[in-house]
């Protein structure tokens, strides 16, 4: 009885037995909040097994548990905190609003909230699916229009949550509110200008492709690997390993030259011989150097060497070849192989490469011998 007695006591408005029953509930949602989510991200990972085989079970828990478990939280949380009564020595206004009306929406605001977080990380664990499912050489594009329509769609889900915020919270007029939008837009759009276009110029790389992301760049001096494509610029890493981030609309107006779709490499080397070497030496160095080009069909597709000049500066031998579209560190060790074997059969064959022009010096003994006739005179 005295048991009884105690838990129907009334303090601020609310039966002890009332306190106990809402604070412990909310205490159980926060101790088992991980342990509901688990459970339930287990169900929902059952149901998505079934349709994508590949997907990490892992991965899917580490995207969607924590903003599950603070959703479930956070909705148990402000449901319990209902049940209790408000109390009458407490009513206060603030701006003409009852702290208890302001408290109200504020849970609301952190139901809506913690909602559209738990949206947002399942869209992005959808890209994630969407990505991991692009198999094969023809989907080099696929992942960065998955990537920029996650994000679009994170931004409309912001901007929706944003007006649910508005409605439920601050009781905001949403028709005149979207209204007023649409005329404050049209003046945005204005003073945006350049955004808009930015963003307009994001769809047009995204379906004219004309490069993707992991593509080795140059344009407007800027020469890099692209790392992301956004809804407002594109960001290059350089050799340099900094990032420069360029805006879309000059992606689109400028010349863009995308290494990466290169469909070979091409190597140029000038040779200067001596003018002292024979017909038959230059000749029989022509052949050979052919030789070393064939000598590498997997790795030279195309090759030539002409006698381009003769006169007293020298003998010009141009050749040039051609390579797959090797990285460039692969493309650059194969030129010093190369380079390696033309020093080597200029060695064996006794060729000697042209100094490349004569030093003067001209000595004015009529200046030194006039200082010597103006020492002697003091």
């Amino acid at each position: 009885n005295l048991l009884m007695d105690f838990l129907e006591k009334i303090f601020f408005d609310n039966s002890i037995a009332t306190y106990f029953i809402v604070f412990g509930i909310i205490f159980c949602a926060l101790i088992f909040k991980r342990f509901l989510s688990q459970y339930i991200s287990s169900i929902l990972f059952i149901l998505i097994a079934k349709k994508w085989a590949f997907v990490n079970k892992q991965e899917f828990t580490q995207q969607t548990l924590k903003p599950l478990a603070w959703f479930l939280f956070i909705t148990i949380a402000v449901f319990a905190l209902d049940k209790l009564n408000y109390p009458t020595d407490w009513v206060y206004k603030i701006k003409g609003h009852s702290v208890h009306i302001i408290l109200e929406k504020f849970g609301n605001g952190a139901i809506i909230i913690s909602f559209i977080y738990f949206l947002i990380s399942g869209i992005n664990f959808v890209a994630y699916v969407l990505e991991k499912s692009s198999i094969g050489p023809n989907d080099k594009g696929y992942d960065q229009v998955v990537i920029f329509f996650r994000d679009l769609i994170k931004i409309i889900l912001m901007f929706l949550g944003l007006i649910l915020i508005l409605k439920t919270v601050f009781s905001v007029n949403i028709g005149a509110f979207l209204t007023g939008l649409s005329i404050v837009g049209a003046g945005l759009a204005l003073a945006a200008k350049e955004s808009l276009e930015n963003l307009i110029a994001s769809f047009i790389i995204f379906l004219d492709k004309p490069f993707f992301t992991g593509d080795t760049l140059k344009v407007n001096n800027v020469s890099g690997t692209v790392e992301h494509i956004g809804l407002r610029s594109t960001r290059i890493r350089t050799a340099e390993r900094t990032l420069v981030t360029v805006p879309n609309k000059q992606m689109v107006d400028s010349v863009v030259d995308n290494m990466s779709m290169r469909s070979l490499r091409r190597a140029e080397l000038k040779l200067v011989l001596s003018e002292k070497s024979t017909a038959t030496q230059i000749e029989k160095f022509i052949i050979d150097v052919k030789n070393i080009f064939d000598a590498n069909p997997n790795e030279i597709t195309k090759s030539s060497i002409f006698f381009t000049e003769y006169s007293k500066d020298g003998i010009v031998l141009l050749a040039e070849y051609f390579t797959p579209p090797f990285s460039r560190v692969d493309f650059d060790t194969l030129k010093q192989t190369i380079n390696f074997s033309l020093m080597k059969l200029i060695d064996e064959s006794g060729l000697e490469l042209n100094a490349g022009g004569n030093n003067v010096t001209i000595i004015n003994s009529d200046v030194n011998s006039l200082n010597q006739k103006n020492s002697n005179l003091l």
